[in-house]
């Protein structure tokens, strides 16, 4: 089977948005290609290079993502892409920079695409969790818990910051008897790793079908799901649902938005958790949450991008 590989040269802080938009249109893979990863993780002891060529560590500023189309629906799909990538500048009009959001286009074999989206995979360790590729055997440590995504890791998977900050504070909050919400699921990575991490319950949602059915899927994967419900819904439509740790990894105007519903689903003295804030939307996300009574307990930072941990 052929393939039409379709690239569009982005940005570090808009290579994720651009990827979601490539999953709406294709379920054969889309892969990012971030030379800020390869520094990290040489940095980071992770992974090692024999050789890594000095030109492309100078020289690389975009990041490409790829998305593989069959070829039979090339012609309808990528201008499908394209509007909507057009869409996405528009809305992120000073406020994100998406570089120039380029594309390009080659045909492939289906064989040379697998392998080429495999190899930009790897064990990405967020503290005691460790998210893998389902292909990948990884031997974890005996502090390690282990969270096995499919091969169609769409909507998060740990590789960007947001997601991984997301990880990370949830292990410094969570104990045996949380009970956790995650709005906007995606993957279900936070569920999941929650779950993983000891937590007693896990309530998933999103109001995208095939982030609910990737999600159901690694669940069951993982075996977490006896802990997990996920839902194709707006969670926080339900005031019945409680949770000791609310996560968020949604844009910055979602959040505000959602902001008003938080405290009826929030236990008192639980933990909020916000991602995907970029610095020139803190302030309003800051006075939108604490509007309804909850205290900043801390902030990080990786790369554009801030999270938040709200106390009630």
């Amino acid at each position: 089977m052929k393939f039409t590989e379709y690239t569009v040269h982005t940005t570090t802080e808009g290579s994720e948005l651009v990827a979601d938009i490539m999953w709406r249109y294709t379920n054969y893979g889309v892969a990012i290609s971030d030379i800020k990863d390869v520094i990290a993780l040489q940095s980071n002891k992770v992974m090692y290079w024999d050789y890594i060529d000095g030109e492309l560590l100078n020289g690389q500023s975009d990041v490409l993502v790829k998305a593989f189309v069959p070829l039979g629906e090339t012609t309808k799909i990528l201008p499908q892409i394209r509007a909507d990538l057009e869409e996405l500048q528009k809305n992120s009009a000073g406020f994100l920079n998406l570089g120039t959001l380029e594309t390009s286009r080659r045909e492939v074999e289906g064989d040379d695409w697998i392998e080429i989206w495999k190899k930009h995979f790897r064990p990405i360790h967020l503290g005691n969790i460790v998210v893998c590729p389902e292909w990948i055997e990884y031997d974890k440590q005996p502090w390690e818990q282990v969270v096995k995504l499919d091969s169609n890791m769409a909507f998060g998977t740990g590789e960007h910051e947001t997601t991984a900050m997301c990880v990370k504070l949830l292990q410094e909050y969570l104990t045996p008897e949380s009970v956790c919400i995650d709005v906007g699921c995606g993957s279900g990575i936070l569920g999941i790793s929650a779950v993983k991490l000891g937590a007693k319950f896990a309530y998933l949602t999103d109001i995208d079908y095939i982030a609910v059915e990737s999600a159901k899927h690694n669940a069951q994967n993982n075996g977490v799901e006896q802990k997990v419900i996920v839902a194709h819904s707006n969670l926080l439509d339900d005031a019945n649902i409680k949770g000791d740790i609310i996560l968020a990894n949604i844009t910055a105007e979602i959040l505000v938005g959602l902001a008003p519903s938080i405290p009826k689903n929030l236990k008192k003295g639980g933990t909020l958790i916000l991602s995907g804030i970029i610095e020139s939307r803190l302030n309003m996300v800051l006075e939108a949450f604490r509007a309804q009574n909850l205290t900043l307990d801390k902030k990080t930072e990786e790369g554009e991008w801030i999270a938040l941990a709200f106390k009630s």
